[in-house]
């Protein structure tokens, strides 16, 4: 694997999780199945739990995974832009960490990405069968439902982690806290197309949620006037005709 440049990426952002870890990779390796070379970086994000020397053990087992680790945490969108910062391959792959998101649909989001050609920027998974309470499904369903309305993205569902986007693209996205939560609409913006693929939902096997009522609320109001905003004022690039 090391003497084969990545075409993939797999960015697994992580905090406290280090119950859920090795069966992940292993399912990632097994998804791939030879059908492209591959890298996984884990981004610890100041994780207090064992997690930091579960993936130093793993990587000592696998040559292509590598770790990033914060000495604090700094959230998700952090973590991803710092796992994506840090990639060698084109085309990059998020997975939450939890283990909930199920690789066995990668090979389908990246086929997707690259029957679509250089104009699809992103392909977003979109859960069904959710599993997670009543409460937060109810959380999820409203927040999607204004965003939605709001920027008009066309995406029911941007809280599954399983996306597949453009390395290069991703990069030029303007950054902030909560980034994660509006990739399709940002790529949008940059004049690209966005795929969907249907994915089923898994039950967390280890491990509890780090994300609250207050994270996704108050936050995400913000991020979404913000966003809304950056997109009203994009300016479009002019073509220069040389006579």
């Amino acid at each position: 694997m090391n003497a084969i440049d990545p075409a993939v990426c797999f960015v697994v952002p992580v905090r406290n999780e280090a119950g859920n870890i090795a069966v992940l990779v292993a399912e990632i390796a097994k998804a791939l199945d030879g059908q492209w070379p591959f890298e996984v970086i884990y981004v610890n994000d100041g994780s207090t739990d064992g997690t930091e020397v579960e993936l130093q053990r793993l990587m000592a087992q696998y040559p292509w995974l590598r770790r990033v680790r914060h000495k604090q945490s700094c959230g998700q969108s952090c973590a991803v832009r710092s796992g994506v910062a840090a990639a060698r391959a084109p085309l990059v792959v998020t997975l939450d960490g939890d283990g909930q998101n199920d690789p066995a649909f990668i090979p389908a989001l990246l086929r997707a990405l690259e029957t679509g050609g250089p104009r699809v920027g992103m392909i977003a998974g979109q859960r069904v069968g959710r599993k997670a309470s009543g409460f937060k499904k109810l959380q999820s369903r409203i927040a999607n439902a204004v965003r939605g309305a709001v920027l008009r993205d066309g995406t029911r569902d941007t809280g599954c982690g399983l996306k597949a986007f453009r390395r290069d693209v991703f990069l030029r996205l303007p950054y902030f806290d909560g980034l994660h939560r509006f990739l399709p609409a940002l790529v949008r913006r940059e004049g690209y197309e966005i795929g969907y693929v249907d994915v089923v939902d898994r039950p967390r096997a280890s491990g509890v949620s780090n994300y609250g009522l207050w994270d996704r609320l108050w936050v995400g109001i913000l991020d979404l006037a913000g966003v809304w905003w950056l997109i009203r004022r994009k300016k479009r690039v002019p073509e220069i005709v040389e006579d």
